[in-house]
């Protein structure tokens, strides 16, 4: 079973891609940047963004029922890995304990230079 899972408060896909894949029991969420999905334009300032792709995020795991404690792994890119702690601290924020597996990494580049873009696996039952 392979169901696409879509919804207009995340941003459209700007590519071949679906915005998300469910399975009988994962949902894979493509790589999320911070466009508001209102215009399709980045939102302004490290921690907009960094709260921006957590917002698109949350949207997609809301459509398919869940939330993002469902949350087990998350693949986290940015520019700068002077965001890390930041992004730590808005993860405080927004997930509950025990926290979801994560990777950080520094890379060169992000689509429309985005400063972070996020991937996540949600695990449909906890």
């Amino acid at each position: 079973m392979k169901k696409k899972i879509s919804t207009k408060k995340a941003p459209e896909a700007i590519g071949p891609y679906s915005q998300g894949i469910e399975t009988e029991s994962l949902i894979f969420l493509s790589g999320q940047i911070p466009l508001d999905p209102e215009n399709m334009k980045l939102v302004e300032g490290d921690e907009n963004q960094i709260r921006q792709v957590f917002k698109n995020i949350e949207a997609l795991c809301e459509e398919a029922g869940l939330s993002l404690n469902h949350i087990i792994k998350l693949n986290v890119s940015l520019q700068d890995l002077g965001s890390f702690n930041l992004v730590n601290e808005i993860m405080k924020e927004l997930f509950d304990e025990p926290f979801p597996a994560r990777a950080a990494l520094q890379v060169a580049r992000l689509p429309l230079d985005s400063s972070i873009e996020v991937e996540a696996i949600v695990a449909k039952t906890i």
